[in-house]
């Protein structure tokens, strides 16, 4: 029984999604204390119950303490089984973290799975569909990991109702990745959305974003660039604004998201600012990727090594985390910041087996 807890480094939902995928795939019961101590509203919320439910589906497990509010939960994993699954969240909470939660059981079952989910797709303190669809299945794809993802409706806060779907096909190895240098930029691109909401928000948002950049960024950006105002389907209403930077060895994403009082210039310029800090460290990928991509390099036999434009802390958790359902000599990580590990710093991240 490994034995967990959830106040660790960052502390977050994120020790249990992990948890709750690496247990299914190696077959390992787990119990995690302290889940979100030091959060607002400690313990399980909706969304996380989501995840446990769902990974309970695929791995008939036997759980304990899965209700709103608990702080500790038992999961006994038995055998993971592919198909097709539809979860609701019943909230507006991220369909993107409870696909995250499944990923890495499916890829190694024996038939090809299908899952729809239904809540957020562009809420707060999550990944965008948008950054999913092309930016870390983009990378998947790349260490030999293939989902095809779809959007029939889209989630804002606090309406929810967004609905997605994942097909998962299953993978025999997983390639090591080797990205320390992203090269020339090839072009950036994306969406400036509205939801419900009159279409020249997202002309007002877009504007701003490319005010933003095209003063900073050399070598012609404007022929670079190409953002689309769209009018995207939802129950609620919303607003969001993604890009993606696509280079010749990388590629990295970022999304702004509107809310009530909130100008749309200033949904523009956020993500201009959290993209023009990433374009400036000259490394391979944004904040974001790291932590999502670490779990899937730690079941390679090869090394892996990478650059990122800022060591986070939910890496550094995630990281430890995956080290906890390895074998003591399998799995090692390393991370070398500007100024040792400090949070915050641009690194590189190497992550390999320990030879026997």
């Amino acid at each position: 029984m490994i034995e967990i807890d959830g106040s660790f480094g960052e502390g977050g939902g994120q020790i249990l999604r992990t948890s709750l995928g690496l247990s299914c795939l190696f077959n390992k019961p787990f119990r995690i204390f302290n889940i979100r101590k030091g959060r607002k509203k400690p313990g399980l919320m909706p969304q996380h119950l989501t995840c446990v439910k769902a990974a309970q589906l695929l791995s008939d497990a036997k759980v304990s303490g899965d209700y709103k509010g608990s702080t500790e939960l038992l999961f006994e994993p038995y055998k993971v089984k592919g198909g097709d699954f539809f979860f609701d969240i019943g909230t507006a909470g991220s369909t993107a973290l409870v696909l995250q939660t499944l990923i890495p059981s499916l890829i190694l079952s024996k038939e090809k799975s299908t899952v729809t989910l239904k809540g957020g797709t562009h809420v707060p303190f999550s990944p965008s569909f948008h950054y999913i669809s092309e930016v870390f299945i983009h990378i998947l794809k790349k260490i030999g990991i293939n989902i095809n993802l779809s959007i029939d409706s889209y989630g804002f806060y606090p309406k929810g109702g967004g609905k997605i779907t994942a097909e998962i096909f299953p993978v025999t190895g997983i390639k090591p990745l080797k990205i320390t240098e992203r090269g020339n930029l090839i072009r950036i691109k994306g969406y400036s959305a509205v939801g419900n909401l009159p279409l020249s928000i997202a002309e007002r948002q877009r504007n701003a974003l490319l005010q933003k950049i095209s003063s900073q960024i050399t070598n012609d950006s404007h022929e670079h660039v190409e953002i689309q105002c769209i009018d995207v389907p939802t129950p609620g209403q919303g607003t969001f604004l993604f890009i993606k930077a696509d280079w010749k060895h990388s590629v990295a994403g970022f999304t702004s998201l509107g809310e009530r009082g909130k100008r749309a210039e200033k949904v523009g310029e956020d993500a201009a600012e959290e993209f023009m800090q990433y374009y400036l460290s000259g490394m391979a990928f944004d904040p974001y990727l790291p932590d999502q991509i670490a779990l899937y390099l730690s079941l390679c036999k090869d090394e892996s090594i990478f650059t990122t434009s800022c060591i986070t802390q939910h890496l550094m958790t995630n990281l430890w985390v995956i080290s906890l359902f390895h074998e003591y000599n399998y799995y090692n990580y390393s991370v070398e910041g500007d100024i040792g590990r400090d949070i915050g710093k641009r690194g590189i991240v190497k992550i390999s087996p320990i030879q026997r």
